[in-house]
């Protein structure tokens, strides 16, 4: 337990360092100091977030490598639509996985992993295809009150072992989760 904390406190100190010392974005150099961001009042809460979000950004990119599937280069999308449209994270992946194996099988030139439209419906990218499915799915379901899995599945799939498929997914992903977190955790050396 007490190593668990000095590890976080490392963690939170190195990265309090790591962001302090950033170089001013394109856009500051531009704008000036309106475009500013002052990364040393950023919150304790934003700090675990971004560390959440990392090592749920490994974990899908872990999992989706074993498949040796196109997903594995998109995990930035993945996680840029679960904070944009308040989804849990591992949602949109579980979902290419039953629908695509994380892209590998899907109808050509559409980029659409998810089966969304039946699959005919055609995307520029899969960026695009991960996108506009979180929204989708914010908006027509989740806002509309299908909240749960099992609920999204009885709107999204014809069939009945949609829910059980994705969620199993979404369960794998959350152990390779725990394994990128402990492996963080290990490799972050101690004061």
């Amino acid at each position: 337990m007490t190593k668990t904390i000095f590890r976080n406190i490392t963690l939170f100190i190195f990265l309090l360092t790591v962001t302090a010392a950033v170089a001013p974005v394109r856009a500051e150099l531009v704008a000036g100091n309106s475009a500013k961001i002052n990364y040393t009042q950023l919150s304790n809460k934003e700090y675990e977030n971004s560390q959440d979000l990392f090592i749920k950004k490994m974990a899908i990119k872990n999992y989706i490598l074993k498949y040796n599937a196109p997903l594995a280069d998109e995990t930035d999308a993945f996680i840029k639509a679960c904070t944009q449209y308040d989804l849990d994270c591992y949602l949109l992946p579980a979902i290419s996985g039953v629908e695509s194996s994380f892209g590998q099988y899907l109808r050509p030139g559409t980029f659409n992993p998810f089966g969304w439209g039946r699959g005919d419906i055609p995307f520029s990218s899969f960026s695009e295809a991960i996108m506009t499915v979180g929204k989708g799915l914010k908006e027509n379901y989740i806002n509309k009150g299908a909240t749960s899995v099992e609920q999204i599945g009885r709107i999204y799939c014809e069939g009945d072992t949609w829910a059980g498929k994705v969620t199993y997914f979404m369960n794998q992903l959350e152990k390779e989760e725990k394994k990128v977190l402990s492996q963080h955790l290990v490799s972050t050396p101690c004061p």
